[in-house]
């Protein structure tokens, strides 16, 4: 079983920077996924990044592209979204996820574990 645990939210302005981070305990394997999802109060949960365990490829939401980056972290066993030019829309809870399988596999109804997520709010 793996399990997810993310850190790193909080309040930043319009234009500022934040690097989120996920750290993964569990059996992983290099053909696996990673992914970041958010979800604002009301609404269904949307794909933000998502990333191949070995690093070999990314993939994006259009409304994530150019301005937030996906990575594996410094430590290990943990994933980075680093997250630039915010905006007021980009408030929302952020969630780590796990796929067991590529990247081209990867769906939100078909994740296999979740974390518990951490909020963050973009002021105007």
């Amino acid at each position: 079983q793996v399990r997810l645990v993310e850190s790193g939210g909080g309040l930043v302005q319009a234009g500022g920077s934040l690097t989120l981070s996920c750290a993964a305990s569990g059996r992983i394997f290099s053909r696996d996924s990673m992914a970041w999802f958010r979800q604002v109060s009301g609404q269904d949960r949307e794909f933000v990044a998502a990333i191949s365990w070995s690093g070999g490829g990314t993939r994006y939401a259009d409304s994530a592209k150019g301005r937030f980056t996906i990575s594996r972290g410094d430590a290990e066993n943990t994933v980075d979204l680093r997250m630039s030019s915010l905006k007021p829309e980009d408030t929302a809870t952020y969630y780590c996820a796990y796929r067991a399988g590529p990247l081209s596999t990867l769906h939100r109804n078909g994740m296999n574990s979740w974390g518990k997520g951490t909020l963050v709010t973009v002021s105007s």
